[in-house]
């Protein structure tokens, strides 16, 4: 087994750096019907489809570094300008063409399978926050902070699938004791954090330099990298429901990023409240 061969932080990222990553099941079954319909194969339309699988984005951005053409000046992290370059040939036939899918990676544990979609879903709804604020700042390159924001994560989603049982007691861990931070919990489980797994995978894993400065919360000068961070803190913290006690700071954070009155970011974030 991975999680008991596999210990250190520098063991685990040569590991995930050469392993294939699963993606979602619906992701290679409507990548499979797209390619069988002519009439709506396009790389607009297999884009639709990678951007809903942070996984899967992961995977072709890692492959497109990984074959970067000599001649290629700049770095792509758009989903579609980075399929149009590869070709949908070379996406099928190489890309996805022997992946296999999550839930048939966890079948026998449905626990861990449905904490893997919790996350996966969560990297979803803070890459819609993100992409929808950077419109409002008028980045014409809002594809990019999109990107950024759906991979935020993604050592977390690494770790439901190949280390599934390491997790589950790290949220035992803190279940038994509430005061205990998360970065503590990882570290007495793994012996080290995620965000540390993280910041090792996208560079082993040779992701495009503005990406990784966009996925850098350290950077906070950068309207753009508070677009991101400000968003993966809302969706996890909305997760959690909708009176999380650390929501309005999420909520002046980002008033203050978009120059928006707080009860009207309030107003527009939060949903209604029930009717009695």
């Amino acid at each position: 087994m991975v999680e008991q061969t596999t210990k250190t932080l520098s063991q685990w990222a040569v590991f995930l750096a050469r392993e294939p990553l699963p993606v979602l099941q619906d992701s290679l079954v409507e990548l499979a019907q797209l390619r069988q319909d002519g009439t709506r194969l396009s790389a607009q339309a297999v884009a639709h489809i990678v951007l809903r699988d942070p996984m899967l984005t992961a995977h072709l951005l890692r492959y497109l570094q990984q074959h970067r053409s000599r001649h290629q000046q700049q770095e792509i992290i758009e989903v579609e300008p980075a399929l149009m370059m590869l070709g949908l040939e070379t996406f099928y036939g190489q890309v996805v063409a022997d992946l296999g899918s999550a839930e048939e990676r966890l079948a026998s544990n449905p626990e861990a399978l449905d904490n893997l979609k919790r996350v996966l879903t969560r990297l979803a709804c803070a890459a819609d926050y993100a992409r929808e604020w950077a419109v409002r700042l008028n980045d014409r390159h809002y594809g990019e902070v999109y990107v950024a924001a759906l991979l935020h994560d993604l050592a977390e989603a690494v770790l439901w699938i190949f280390a599934p049982h390491s997790l589950l007691r790290v949220r035992e861990n803190q279940s038994l004791n509430k005061g205990l931070r998360s970065h503590d919990a990882q570290e007495q489980v793994l012996g080290f954090s995620i965000l540390a797994l993280q910041r090792e995978l996208v560079i082993r894993w040779g992701l495009p330099e503005l990406l990784v400065t966009l996925m850098d919360d350290q950077q906070a000068l950068s309207s753009r990298v508070r677009c991101v961070t400000l968003a993966i803190n809302l969706a996890r913290h909305a997760g959690n429901g909708w009176d999380d006690a650390a929501l309005p700071d999420d909520y002046l954070g980002i008033a203050r990023l978009l120059r928006m009155p707080l009860a009207e970011v309030r107003e527009w974030l939060a949903p209604a409240e029930p009717q009695s």
